[in-house]
């Protein structure tokens, strides 16, 4: 069973309070870095395209910028996200017009403008459109699920593949020399 993963370096500074020495922490600290290009996030053109998107993308970079992330090897999967998003909203939409139909629809029968056959046929129709386009919402939402948990493991898995402990110092050749006549070698 994993522990709890290890905290960024960022964190345990802001804490002002670690057992890690020094050295572990700076050492931390450099293996962090070397998981970030340091270039930042920019958005795809069909993100700038949809205001949904480029809200949604902007939301998602501030909070990453937060954490120290918002560097371009993220870029590809948060477009993506942004985008799902994006058609989900748009798909929640046109599921909400679809009922909305359905209302009219049972409107115009109370009003006697459409018949009881021709009602239920109708309906019928739109309550099948409702189910392919739910399906179709719920097959993006699974998408999205997908790209939130393999975000965070990257994130967890980049913090994980830091080391916990500094790496140990080579001993000089006079240390060595010393240590091995003290210990009559």
């Amino acid at each position: 069973m994993a522990g709890r993963p290890p905290k960024p370096v960022s964190v345990l500074k802001f804490e002002k309070k670690s057992h890690r020495t020094k050295a572990e922490l700076k050492a931390r600290e450099e293996a962090e870095s070397q998981l970030l290009t340091g270039v930042k996030m920019k958005p795809w053109p069909e993100v700038r395209e949809s205001k949904s998107a480029k809200k949604e993308f902007n939301r998602v970079t501030k909070l990453l910028e937060k954490i120290g992330h918002n560097d371009a090897l993220h870029e590809a999967v948060i477009n993506r996200y942004c985008i799902l998003v994006s058609e989900c909203k748009q798909a929640e939409v046109t599921i909400r017009e679809l009922r909305d139909n359905i209302n009219e629809l049972a409107q115009a029968k109370s009003a006697g403008e459409i018949d009881f056959l021709q009602y239920l046929q109708e309906r019928g129709a739109i309550q099948n459109l409702i189910i392919a386009w739910d399906k179709k919402l719920m097959d993006k939402r699974k998408m999205l699920l997908q790209i939130e948990k393999e975000s965070v493991m990257t994130i967890l898995g980049a913090l994980r593949s830091i080391p916990k402990k500094a790496p140990k110092k080579k001993e000089s050749a006079t240390a060595e020399y010393l240590r091995r006549k003290r210990e009559g070698m």
